[in-house]
């Protein structure tokens, strides 16, 4: 599938992978924005260094248990928690 802005994303926003570093460093190789973070400090900046144009956050089961509350305060961007 080809972009429609260049960028690896789409037209629509961007998809971006939030996790420990050995689960989401893959997904740069699809065009995802990857945010590399090994524990709950990280995991916290990570999300909100994330940018407007990310529509969908596709995170490892530990993210987004450190983001639970956070990720209800986004409105527009849809989360998805990758499986065990």
């Amino acid at each position: 599938m080809s972009s429609a802005n260049g960028t690896g994303g789409s037209a629509a926003g961007r998809v971006a992978v939030l996790g420990e570093r050995a689960r989401v460093e893959g997904y740069g190789l699809a065009g995802a924005l990857v945010s590399p973070a090994d524990g709950a400090g990280e995991v916290r900046s990570a999300w909100e260094a994330l940018d407007d144009e990310v529509a969908v956050v596709v995170m490892t089961p530990a993210a987004a248990e450190v983001l639970e509350d956070a990720r209800h305060r986004r409105p527009g961007v849809l989360t998805v928690v990758m499986p065990p």
